[in-house]
């Protein structure tokens, strides 16, 4: 076997997103270590360095050992050590990775820029907001760990889990080691029963489907596990709009209308089998519930637990009506 190449002495980590900059700067640790296993790795705050103290972690050992310097946070910098970092990155000593990460935007902008034009090595790591990046990241996640997952198996494992990435990557890992690779949402159901059940889009679930006593059932379980009453009206009201999007959108495709609409095809295949079952007379009458629990649980009724109750015992008997 060939040895692997020496790693690019420069790095810039870019973005905001914990999780993926901690793998990307491990990941030149990594490389680094492949070449040379007794590398030394020294990571700081940038902050906490001054040009002096930077200009020795950069200068050569009496030994010429192998050293990857990290420098965290390096958005953080007063001017002084900025101009220090652009220079002394500008002439690396043979052996020594410099790996420099910034949470990017428009703060110490110039650093960065510097960076690039010096040839680093760029690795983006932006923060993942949008419902669509987090259900790239748990595929991607199910793949590196050698599994395979089911596209309904994605949204319900998020709304199980939360946006959390490294809940996320966990929850992804776990699932790929208990179920054999397959991941498939009975799965997620099965080995997240009692977060996924608790979620006020559990409550929702039952509710749009017309089942009474099983969103009742949901309902007091997320209400004894402690689920804020705000977000379970909140999951109402949001299973509502899916509703009335989809519903205003016809029978089209659903991987047309993903973008039209702003979410994954399988939420709209959902929904469209849903809303079948929903009139406009109906609808009007759940959003009217919705709208009224919603100021309930913010402090408009006594309690909010009731208040919950009513609403979606009277969002279930609306459903039917033409």
């Amino acid at each position: 076997m060939s040895a692997p190449p020496p790693p690019a002495p420069l790095h810039l980590v870019l973005g905001e997103e914990e999780l993926l900059v901690e793998r990307a700067v491990e990941q030149v640790i990594a490389e680094v270590k492949a070449v040379e296993p007794g590398a030394e790795v020294r990571k700081v705050r940038a902050g906490d360095l001054t040009p002096g103290d930077l200009a020795e972690s950069l200068s050569p050992s009496l030994f010429a050992e192998g050293r990857v310097v990290v420098l965290m946070a390096a958005h953080e910098v007063g001017k002084e050590m900025a101009t220090a970092i652009a220079r002394q990155s500008g002439d690396p000593v043979d052996g020594i990775v410099l790996v420099v990460a910034h949470a990017g935007g428009a703060r110490n902008k110039a650093l960065a820029d510097e960076l690039r034009k010096k040839g680093a090595v760029v690795t983006t790591c932006n923060k993942i907001t949008r419902f669509e990046e987090r259900s790239d990241f748990v595929r991607a996640e199910v793949r590196r760990v050698g599994g395979k997952i089911a596209p309904a198996a994605v949204g319900v494992l998020i709304e199980a889990v939360g946006s959390d990435l490294r809940e996320l990557a966990s929850a992804a890992g776990q699932l790929v080691a208990d179920t054999g690779g397959t991941v498939d949402e009975q799965a997620v159901r099965r080995y997240h029963r009692g977060r996924a059940e608790a979620s006020g889009f559990a409550v929702a679930d039952k509710v749009v489907l017309g089942d009474r006593a099983g969103a009742l059932e949901a309902l007091r379980w997320a209400q004894l596990l402690g689920v804020p009453s705000v977000l379970i009206a909140d999951a109402l009201a949001d299973a509502l709009r899916t509703l009335a999007k989809v519903g205003s959108a016809g029978r089209g495709d659903p991987n047309r209308l993903a973008g039209t609409l702003g979410m994954p095809p399988w939420k709209i295949r959902k929904a469209q089998q849903q809303v079948r079952s929903w009139g406009p007379e109906a609808i009007a009458e759940a959003f009217a519930a919705a709208a009224e629990v919603n100021a309930d649980v913010k402090g408009a009724a006594a309690d909010a637990d009731y208040a919950l109750e009513r609403a979606v015992l009277r969002i279930c008997a609306a459903r039917g009506r033409r």
